[in-house]
């Protein structure tokens, strides 16, 4: 039976969304081909109908992922996506948080395609953040991207460290809390 242009459309889409998932989960490197095909529910050999390589299907899952993000953030305050992104439930549910505390690290080492799909993420947040007219109180707007930029970097890496602990380790939760309190603290937000 033939597939419509609409079904390999939606075939491709479901794809991509479990791909983005399962490298969340398991790295770029804990996911091959033929597992991620199965659990996308497709055989192996449907693979490059879809996609040229692996690294495309991850920068495209990339870019899905991070879009995710972007939408679940949508309409927080500063204050509020960094009290929850800051939190044990963002760091023990990496298969649905966020792409870049999940890949940053098996990002750097991909090609080309895969960070720019991190570099877009990243400034498509701060875009938004801008677009929504946010801000933070002593801070200058010429000032905000880069007070943004330090911000989530101290986050992600807060939720690296976090996960890099066992999950059981009080270590691991004093990393998100000493963080969370010292980012918020810097962060004069309107609505706090």
């Amino acid at each position: 039976m033939r597939v419509t242009k609409a079904q390999a459309q939606a075939n491709r889409a479901h794809i991509i969304e479990t791909a983005s998932k399962l490298f969340r989960e398991r790295g770029y490197d804990g996911v091959g081909v033929a597992d991620l095909m199965a659990a996308a529910g497709f055989t192996h050999g449907g693979f490059y109908k879809h996609f040229g390589s692996k690294a495309d299907l991850m920068a495209q899952a990339a870019a899905c992922g991070l879009a995710q993000s972007l939408e679940n953030s949508a309409g927080q305050s500063i204050a509020g996506f960094f009290d929850h992104y800051l939190s044990r439930q963002h760091r023990d549910a990496p298969g649905t948080g966020c792409t870049m505390a999940a890949l940053c690290g098996d990002a750097a080492r991909q090609p080309e395609a895969v960070k720019a799909s991190f570099a877009q993420g990243l400034e498509n947040m701060l875009a938004a953040i801008e677009q929504a007219g946010l801000s933070l109180n002593g801070v200058e707007p010429q000032d905000m991207r880069a007070k943004l930029i330090d911000s989530m970097a101290h986050a992600i890496g807060a939720i690296v460290l976090s996960r890099a602990c066992p999950d059981d380790s009080p270590l691991a939760d004093e990393i998100i809390e000493v963080c969370r309190k010292e980012i918020l603290g810097s962060l004069a937000d309107n609505d706090r």
